[in-house]
């Protein structure tokens, strides 16, 4: 889900066997992008994820890495990351969002190649899109509460000039 010229464009890991068979990013309810989104400020609500297309009207889209469904991202080659990282850096030479957001770190790091690379704005450009590394929203990754992944989505938020719209840091994940 994709534009030219996107503020933000989120980039995942690849898609989870619930997103390939609905065709709807981060789908797998215990997953927290929807809510961290959310609490953050990028979206007015609570978004589900077959309310996807809604993210193009604030300038926001949403790709992945590596193309392939799995089950699990540790599932992928090294080789499918350096392949994605070099067809993600395609797409965003074509398409020129003002940021690219990878969510996950060891994605990044796989994908570009960078093994030092931390949650944060990074050193690297594409053209003159500047990238971000995100935490991963997973509700496997438990390194990160929401509401710290909030929060580091909002430092993206803010570095990409976006107004915020009044997310809460109160709201409660759906586990599973």
């Amino acid at each position: 889900m994709v534009a030219e010229g996107l503020r933000v464009l989120f980039c995942g890991i690849n898609p989870g066997l619930l997103t390939a068979a609905t065709g709807h990013h981060f789908a797998r309810p215990g997953n927290r992008f929807w809510p961290v989104l959310h609490l953050s400020g990028f979206t007015p609500r609570l978004l589900r994820p077959d309310e996807q297309r809604e993210l193009l009207s604030y300038g926001l889209g949403i790709t992945n890495v590596v193309a392939r469904p799995t089950a699990r991202a540790d599932e992928l080659t090294a080789e499918e990351y350096a392949e994605g990282g070099r067809l993600l850096t395609g797409k965003v030479e074509r398409l020129r969002p003002g940021w690219l957001a990878v969510v996950g770190v060891t994605a990044y790091r796989a994908a570009f190649a960078d093994r030092t690379a931390r949650v944060g704005p990074q050193e690297r450009t594409i053209g003159d899109t500047r990238v971000w590394v995100l935490p991963n929203p997973s509700g496997l990754n438990a390194h990160w509460t929401a509401a710290t992944m909030a929060e580091e989505f909002a430092r993206l938020r803010e570095a990409a000039d976006l107004p915020g719209h009044g997310g809460s840091v109160s709201v409660t994940i759906p586990s599973s």
